[in-house]
């Protein structure tokens, strides 16, 4: 049965539920002996009741004519008509609407009886009764039982009126009788005092605005219900008349369509009996509230009403949930038949995949080790089968259990169930046949290697018999004995009958393998021939003396030494024909197996790179199809928006506020567009045949990838300007003409989600192409990537600085930034002060450049999205050109210190953990390294110059005496008072940048002693550059200062040919030796070795006290990184500051 058919059928089932609903929404037990049920009909149709309340309330207003609720003494409904002053001037057509409403209200039977009318006109005059008699008699629609008129009060009228009466009686043309009333005590004996109104003399409680309200309450009730069943069958029709669709994806996207429908409608019952019960209860109020209350006849019907059409709509509910239970069971099942079918066609692709691999199995081998390759091989694809062939299995049994659960397309689903069966059993009964045939193979391979060994003992057994031994009798017995006892092992050994051989294993031999059978075969009855024609001979010895001959025959013993001998050995006993052919045999053999061997080694590693080729190529393609989309996205948000901002035509739409703001709203989009489309996307279409080559695409347009930067910064004001007219027109008709389900602020995230989309693919990329030619360049575009992005976070945490007066472009690059606890420690300052700074951390936001590090305070803000990312509040700064670190503070292992000016400034670091301090540590050693490198290469080059431009070599201030006269007169003073340093040496003193102009709280003026350190402070005895200058500025040794140095320059030629060093490496120094060697560890290798001193650069050394210098074990101490003794030797030789190569 073809599968339309099936749905066809499915969707015919499925439309037989709906009469049963149909029938339930139209009511069909109308039943005219019912009045309450005939009054609720006649409510739910239009044609019966042609008005309502609502459509001729202001007419009901008037109040000219009412039903009070009150009946006569058989029942009859009482319509009075108050006093009216302007009755006449009432227009026909609302007079009409009034009476033939009123008139319909009561039920079939009421309205048959017959109304009574109570014309009240005690205040009005004869002739005004007679035109309203009159009026009325014309144009009352319904059935007249009794009309009581209470005429005028006044005594003039009220004669007339008895004498008009009686004399016009005629003339009212009525076929019921008018009386004539003069007081309400008179009408009390026609009606019920209880049935009349409080104005007639009555009890009976009513009030007309509150029936006004009622009855548009009941009747907008009575519509509602009328519409809700409407809907529900029109939504009914719908249902079932709809087409199961043929995909997962449709059918999952109707259960939710219909579903979301079913829950509106769901809503609307829930409202309508909500209304149902709020009029219901209005009703049966006064009852409520005072049992012994009676309601009138025209309450007891509204009671009645409302009821019905509550019942009717609980019913009309119950019909809808019954059919809706039914229709949603249907698309379920729709929906797990479209699954099942997907999973079918995944299951029986992979299992059409797995048999013609199994398929591929046909080899029988050639050999024992081979066979038993094979059935390796088999193994293993067996075990890799087994999740193809489990979820086939369980996708069948998914199947059965829909057909036990009596699916409505149990024809569809009973032959793929059968077929997947089918295919499961195919595979495995197949893998088990062709099990079968490998052993009986390698059952008879070892029959013809069994049979081949035993023909090749037989041989050797033959040559190592020696001749003259056996020409004796006894020689010629003993050998007769080893030729029968060899024999003997022949009933397990050898081929009895070949064509039993042909009949057992007839369904593995083929041509090749039959061949083989053959020659063994072939061998072995050649064997048997020479056994005998040798058997014969020794019997002649054995049974008769003759006279020893002379051996010719040389001796095998001379080369026969194993017991499996080589085909060259056969050459002595065995032709040439025979000889040959085991040479051929065993040289296939040899060959065939080296071929497996090689297949066996090659395969696996073949089927891995064929696998992570697969997974290169699946990367690439999601790299080049997301960048396509990506392109395609920028240019539709591009055309649709950004150009349209720019449109004559829908400037109207734009508020003003909005003008003009296209570049705040979407950045520098254009240029990200025309970069990626222009660019980056042609070039990856260049590497889609070389995928694991794709990181030189990267690498090559790294630089521009620098533009998100700028985007992500410009995004916080995207994103505000956003949210302040996300509700404009314009954005609203914009998406509507792109057909866009999502906003534009979904699209403006885009090129962020993008940058940050390229580090996952790479990183899978890497991933699957570990061994390949581009791995270097896919880990090197990978760290860019990650370099951009750690760049594009922290660019948005420098925009958020405030209160900065400078330039933040001219600090340079930025490197690093964090929140860190900060303790000050000044030597200037009162205390008081200095003590609750130094006990009570300050929290700062650190923002670490190339040439300052500025100190912030952060603030959360409040708000949405990037509103609510922190400002930081600028508090301080300092210059890194005077800036020292200390890496290690006793009792802390996260705490380092940042000091400034001689340690004139200390600023105590605690990191949020020791790795983040390390990270910030080594940032700043390469800060001042980078510097005092900088500074070497200018001291350098201006060197230089001054030799090229001099005569003479020497100068005043690089003399040997000179500097050793300058320094001992240094060490004096620092004796005396290490406080007062001024009038040492001969160099300008750096000028830092004033406050205003880029720096703050760095316009410190340095003195004489400052001017020779260059970055660090020479107030400190630890930081000194005493030590240097003694012998740096003639070219003598460093003195001794225990701690950690770098390498400079490389060093091959140590003491130890071991020992080498590289520029860079960082080592610890030991012992001081002489001629300027120092005896130090490599502490990236482990190895001791001596080293020029002059190869080395101090960055790390002791800073707990002046007496550390002198010992080499006090490794306990701070270590503080010091750049001024190395800067100091280089910038001396050409009394050159640092701050005034800058200059």
């Amino acid at each position: 049965m073809s599968q339309r058919r099936l749905l066809r059928e499915g969707h015919e089932s499925h439309f037989r539920i709906l009469p049963r609903f149909i029938q339930i929404l139209h009511g069909r037990r109308h039943s005219r002996n019912n009045p309450r049920q005939i009054c609720s009909d006649e409510i739910m149709h239009q044609d019966i009741i042609p008005l309502y309340a609502a459509d001729i309330q202001d007419q009901l207003k008037k109040q000219f004519a009412y039903l009070s609720g009150g009946r006569g003494g058989d029942g009859c409904p009482v319509i009075t008509f108050p006093d009216y002053p302007a009755f006449s001037e009432i227009p026909e057509k609302e007079f009409q609407n009034v009476l033939t409403y009123l008139t319909s209200i009561p039920s079939l039977r009421d309205a048959g009886i017959g109304f009574i009318l109570v014309i009240d006109r005690r205040q009005d005059k004869w002739t005004s009764v007679k035109a309203s008699i009159l009026r009325i008699a014309a144009s009352f629609p319904g059935n007249l039982q009794l009309v009581l008129v209470l005429r005028p009060t006044g005594f003039f009228h009220r004669a007339l009126s008895d004498i008009a009466f009686k004399f016009n009686k005629d003339e009212f043309k009525m076929k019921v009788p008018i009386i004539m009333l003069g007081s309400v005590s008179e009408l009390q004996g026609y009606i019920d005092k209880t049935q009349l109104t409080e104005d007639l003399g009555g009890t009976l409680d009513y009030c007309h605005n509150r029936w006004l309200s009622r009855r548009t309450a009941i009747e907008g009730f009575a519509q509602k219900v009328k519409q809700t069943a409407q809907i529900l069958q029109s939504f009914g029709t719908e249902l079932a008349e709809t087409e199961l669709p043929n995909d997962v994806q449709s059918t999952s996207s109707l259960l939710a369509t219909h579903t979301e429908k079913k829950d509106k409608m769901k809503e609307d019952i829930r409202l309508a009996v909500e209304q149902g019960d709020d009029i219901l209860g209005s009703i049966t109020k006064p009852v409520t509230e005072n049992p012994e209350y009676k309601l009138n006849q025209d309450q007891l019907d509204n009671q009645t009403t409302v009821e019905r059409l509550l019942a009717q709509l609980h019913e009309t509910e119950a019909a809808f949930d019954e059919f809706w239970i039914k229709h949603q069971q249907k698309l379920e099942q729709c929906l797990r038949l479209r699954n099942f079918e997907q999973n079918f066609r995944e299951v029986k692709a992979a299992l059409d995949i797995v048999s013609e691999r199994l398929s591929a199995f046909t080899d029988v081998g050639n050999s024992c080790s081979h066979v038993e390759h094979i059935l390796k091989d088999l193994a293993n694809f067996e075990e890799k089968s087994c999740e193809t062939i489990a979820k086939a299995r369980m996708l069948a049994s998914e199947g059965d259990a829909f057909i036990q659960s009596n699916h409505y397309a149990v024809d569809s689903i009973i032959p793929k169930c059968s077929e997947l069966h089918h295919l499961c059993d195919g595979f495995t009964t197949e893998t088990e046949r062709r099990r079968n045939l490998l052993n009986k193979s390698l059952e008879l391979h070892g029959l013809l290697e069994k049979s081949m060994r035993w023909c090749d003992e037989g041989i050797y057994l033959l040559a190592s018999q020696p001749v003259d031994k056996c020409q004796s009798q006894d020689g010629a017995e003993s050998a007769l004995h080893e030729i029968e006892k060899f024999l003997d092992t022949g009933a397990g050994n050898k081929i009895k009958e070949l064509n039993k051989i042909y009949r057992e294993y007839a369904h593995i031999l083929n041509e090749d393998l039959k061949e083989h059978v053959q020659k063994v075969f072939q061998k072995q009855e050649s064997m048997e021939e020479m056994f005998q024609k040798r058997q014969v001979s020794l019997k002649k010895l054995a049974a008769k003396q003759t006279r020893p001959v002379q051996p010719v025959a040389p001796r095998p013993e001379a080369f026969v030494k194993s017991p499996c001998p080589s085909p060259g050995l056969q050459r002595e006993y065995v032709s040439n024909s025979e000889s040959s052919a085991l040479r051929r045999v065993n040289c296939r053999r040899g060959k065939s197996e080296m071929t497996e061997l090689h297949q066996s080694r090659g395969g696996s590693t073949m089927d891995d790179e064929e696998n992570l080729a697969v997974l290169r190529q699946h990367v690439i393609n999601e790299l080049i199809e997301t960048e396509r989309a990506y392109v395609e996205e920028l240019l539709c948000v591009l055309e649709g928006y950004a150009a349209e901002m720019d449109n004559p035509l829908m400037a109207h739409l734009i508020s003003p506020e909005l003008q003009n703001k296209k570049d705040i709203l979407f950045g520098n989009m254009e240029e990200i567009y025309h970069f990626h489309n222009r660019i980056f996307l042609r070039e990856l279409e260049n590497y889609v045949e070389y995928p694991e080559l794709v990181g030189r695409c990267f690498l090559d347009q790294m630089e521009d990838f620098q533009i998100y930067e700028k985007y992500c910064q410009n995004k916080p004001r995207s994103e505000s300007l956003w949210r302040q007219f996300s509700d404009s027109v314009f954005f609203q008709e914009c998406q509507r003409k792109l057909d866009h389900k999502l906003s534009l602020d979904s699209y403006l995230l885009k090129p962020v989600q993008r940058i940050t989309k390229y580090q996952l693919l790479l990183k899978e990329m890497l991933k699957y192409s570990k061994n390949c030619e581009g791995a270097e360049d896919l880990q090197e575009a990978l760290t860019s990537i990650l370099g951009i992005l750690k760049a594009v976070n922290d660019s948005m945490h420098q925009i958020a600085i405030t209160g900065y007066d400078g330039n933040l472009n001219e600090l340079g690059k930025l490197l690093m930034q964090g929140s860190f606890n900060v303790w000050t420690d000044h030597k200037k300052g009162h205390s008081k002060v200095k003590d609750l700074a130094r006990f009570k951390p300050m929290q700062r936001h650190l923002f670490l450049h190339e040439k300052a590090v500025l100190f912030c305070k952060k603030r959360e803000e409040n708000g949405e999205g990037y509103e609510k990312a922190p400002s930081y509040s600028y508090k301080h700064s300092l210059n890194m050109a005077a800036v020292g670190i200390t890496e290690n503070v006793k009792g802390d292992a996260k705490k380092f210190e940042i000091w400034y000016n001689a340690r004139e400034e200390v600023y105590i670091i605690q990191a949020p953990t020791p790795e983040v301090k390390a990270t910030w540590v080594n940032e700043i050693r390469k800060v001042l390294t980078s510097q005092l490198q900088a500074c070497r290469e200018a001291s350098q080059h201006r060197t230089l110059e001054q030799t090229q431009s001099l005569p003479l070599p020497a100068s005043s201030c690089t003399s040997p005496s000179r500097n050793h006269i300058r320094n001992t007169k240094k060490m004096e003073e620092r004796k005396a008072d290490l406080a007062s340093l001024e009038g040492y040496g001969t160099t300008i003193a750096p000028k830092y940048p004033e406050k205003g102009k880029g720096w703050a709280k760095t316009s410190h003026s340095l003195d004489a002693s400052e001017e020779n350190d260059g970055w660090s402070s020479a107030e400190d005895p630890l930081n000194s550059s005493d030590a240097e200058e003694e012998g740096g500025g003639g070219g003598g040794e460093m003195k001794l200062t225990p701690g950690k140095y770098t390498v400079v320059t490389d060093y091959e030629k140590g003491v130890s040919e071991e020992f080498t060093v590289k520029s860079g490496d960082l080592v610890q120094l030991i012992r001081e030796g002489e001629d300027g060697l120092w005896y130090v560890k490599n502490l990236s290798t482990g190895r001791e070795g001596w080293i020029p001193a002059n190869n080395l650069l101090m960055l790390i050394g002791n800073s707990k006290s002046a007496q550390s210098l002198s010992s080499s074990e006090s490794g306990t101490a701070s270590s503080t990184l010091s750049t001024s003794s190395s800067c100091s030797d280089s910038c001396n030789a050409s009394s050159t500051s640092f701050s005034d190569i800058k200059g």
